[in-house]
């Protein structure tokens, strides 16, 4: 999420009412979460297991919770909950708008889209041309859609981020900044629900076509040309590559990778990051030769122990 203009450190710190190390005219541009950062960002880290990661990552201003030696080029904001301070940055940044009417002034809807009664189109929302969007889909601020999508009834684009941090009295949720993008002719179910990014994008690629019933988490990429069936959930922070075929009730780990082409068979539990051009099922994830191949050995356990009797 980029600043509406350059923010010195010194005024990021006022704001935060925070310590800080550099130059007080460094250039903030803006913030991001870990895996998306560019020089300019701010990331946040809280923990001394993920000091290193933050600190040699392209961000040059971090917020942590530790004075530390500072890397070269780069700066530090000090603070005692940093948690909690990116989410004051965000309500600061991006504030939350309050909407009053069914399709925000602010939205720009393009020439021959068409919205069917009780859907609410938000602020800043941007939906290209020769759009079909169903009855009762919710499209949250910030949200663009490129020219020739079908969103059906029900749907939803831009709900918060499932991201929690656990406290003695309960959870404090990290507030979502950033945008869901759903790009040209790609198709999408009802009853969907698409999360915006915390502070990137969540991202359809052109062409992919999505069931009734999927789940999208905030930040993931899913490139062009893809199949994914009904009721598939897939976590935060998951790359799929272009042209996978993902079958009903898959469920992914979040911060993975499928690789181009891959087939994900029904009901598998994508564990861990796999290589494309492959066809993969079950839980743990393996390749699906494989796994039927240990299945049918598993139907010749009881022949076995009858031998061995």
């Amino acid at each position: 999420m980029k600043f509406p203009k350059v923010q010195s450190l010194q005024e990021i710190a006022n704001l935060l009412q925070c310590e800080f190390i550099g130059d007080k005219d460094f250039p903030v541009l803006g913030m991001n979460e870990i895996h998306v950062v560019e020089p300019g960002d701010i990331v946040f880290v809280d923990h001394p297991k993920y000091y290193d990661k933050a600190l040699q990552s392209a961000a040059t201003i971090v917020l942590i919770n530790k004075k530390v030696d500072c890397p070269e080029g780069k700066a530090l904001l000090v603070s005692d909950d940093p948690f909690r301070d990116f989410n004051t940055l965000t309500k600061h940044f991006k504030p939350f708008q309050f909407a009053n009417v069914a399709v925000s002034a602010s939205a720009t809807i393009g020439e021959g889209t068409v919205i069917q009664p009780n859907s609410f189109i938000g602020n800043h929302v941007k939906i290209g041309k020769n759009c079909l969007i169903h009855s009762n889909v919710s499209i949250y601020d910030h949200t663009v859609i490129g020219d020739n999508v079908i969103i059906h009834a029900g749907t939803i684009l831009g709900a918060d981020a499932f991201y929690y941090k656990k406290r003695p009295d309960g959870f404090d949720q990290l507030i979502s900044g950033g945008r869901v993008v759903i790009e040209d002719n790609v198709g999408i179910g009802a009853l969907c629900t698409i999360d915006k990014g915390v502070t990137g994008d969540t991202t359809i690629g052109e062409g992919t076509k999505i069931d009734n019933q999927v789940h999208v988490g905030h930040d993931s990429v899913i490139g062009k040309k893809c199949l994914i069936a009904s009721q598939t959930g897939i976590a935060g922070c998951v790359i799929i590559e272009d042209e996978v075929t993902i079958w009903g009730q898959v469920g992914t780990t979040s911060g993975i990778t499928i690789g181009a082409k891959a087939v994900i068979m029904g009901q598998t539990g994508v564990t861990k990051s796999v290589e494309g051009g492959k066809s993969y099922f079950g839980t743990p994830i393996e390749e699906s030769r494989e796994k039927l191949k240990q299945l049918a050995n598993i139907k010749k356990i009881p022949e076995i122990l009858n031998k061995l009797k």
